[in-house]
């Protein structure tokens, strides 16, 4: 077989039980060792869940190891998940136990799981937007920042910083979709499937999922049915959907107001706050999504390296901690550097922006 160097990323998940987590890990960790795969995966007692980036031969490579594997031998649609890429999406790789999918400090099993799947197709969910069907409403399960950068048409946001606070919010979506169907998704499935556990246990009846969640409604429908670039948990981080014909940008730079369809972090590490920013603008504030982190910054020098900053930081920390008596002179350096990149930088925001909900009902 004549196996091209093509790369393709994929996440998948699934809900199973799982008798002996610890072991499936390691065997996990070996065998992607062995054929040189870079990912992260998550194994615990009720799931799996996998980012991967793979050649053409490790994708059969793999495919063979999981049909081999009794817990995952049966995971569905892999490949109309998959995305081409350029290369690997990750310098490293991550396998590690995980007790909770997503964590609301409740376990759930594979049959609760299946008792409670309720789903429509992504071609019932392209009808919904593109028939603007007022029998439906679209509730967007992820993070505010994520839906800032992308989102579908007529989507409503969770209203959450993290998965957490749906356990508080499901009285409160109760109240407000009890006339209405309520198609809801997440860029896995994942906190949508616990989430109808939940919903099950409220008897709550009027909610469903998506099928292939928005993965496979990307692969599937090249419309303008969805706005923005999509945010992805590896490598690209921020993922341009559709063409020059259906793309869309929807976000704005948190510095400028400006349109831009990239994100950052913060670059205070206590902070670490995912924002939207233009590169431009990002660099102009050094990093900083705040005038409160770039202070702190100069105080306790906790910032992190970045590659367009020759400046170690981390090695300076280690110095001090190595050397106590020089702290105060590579403070007033760090100080300095600080004062002198932010000289023209001028902070939209006065507080760190790390978990803000910015959007109520």
């Amino acid at each position: 077989m004549n196996y091209t160097t093509i790369y393709k990323l994929l996440t998948f998940y699934a809900f199973v039980d799982i008798q002996d987590p610890q072991e499936q890990v390691q065997s996990h960790k070996q065998f992607c060792t062995d054929i040189g795969m870079k990912w992260r995966v998550y194994i615990g007692e009720e799931w799996i869940s996998a980012t991967v980036t793979w050649n053409a031969w490790q994708i059969s490579a793999y495919k063979m190891f999981l049909s081999n594997n009794i817990y995952f031998k049966d995971i569905s649609d892999i490949d109309i998940k998959a995305t081409e890429v350029d290369d690997h999406q990750f310098d490293k790789m991550i396998v590690r136990y995980r007790e909770e999918i997503v964590t609301l400090w409740k376990k759930v099993t594979s049959v609760q799981v299946q008792d409670s799947d309720k789903q429509i197709t992504v071609d019932e969910l392209k009808r919904i937007i593109d028939e603007q069907d007022e029998e439906w409403e679209i509730l967007d399960m992820r993070n505010d920042y994520e839906w800032q950068l992308w989102h579908f048409k007529w989507a409503i946001p969770a209203w959450t910083i993290n998965f957490r606070e749906v356990q508080d919010l499901i009285t409160k979506y109760k109240e407000k979709f009890k006339d209405k169907k309520v198609v809801m998704y997440c860029t896995w499935w994942i906190r949508c499937e616990k989430l109808s556990v939940l919903l099950k246990d409220e008897w709550v009846d009027n909610f469903y999922g998506l099928d292939g969640w928005v993965v496979k409604y990307t692969n599937v429908h090249n419309d303008g049915n969805r706005e923005g670039n999509l945010y992805t948990f590896d490598g690209r981080v921020s993922c341009s959907i559709g063409d020059e014909k259906t793309h869309t940008s929807i976000a704005h730079c948190i510095y400028s107001d400006i349109p831009t369809d990239n994100c950052e972090n913060c670059r205070y590490s206590p902070c670490n706050a995912r924002i939207i920013a233009s590169k431009k603008e990002y660099r102009k504030h050094y990093g900083f999504c705040s005038e409160e982190c770039r202070t702190s910054a100069e105080e306790d020098m906790l910032i992190k390296n970045i590659d367009w900053d020759p400046i170690d930081y981390k090695s300076l920390r280690g110095l001090i901690k190595q050397d106590p008596t020089q702290k105060q002179a590579i403070k007033e350096k760090i100080s300095n550097i600080i004062r002198k990149k932010t000289l023209h930088a001028e902070f939209k925001h006065k507080q760190s922006q790390k978990e803000k909900v910015l959007y109520k009902w």
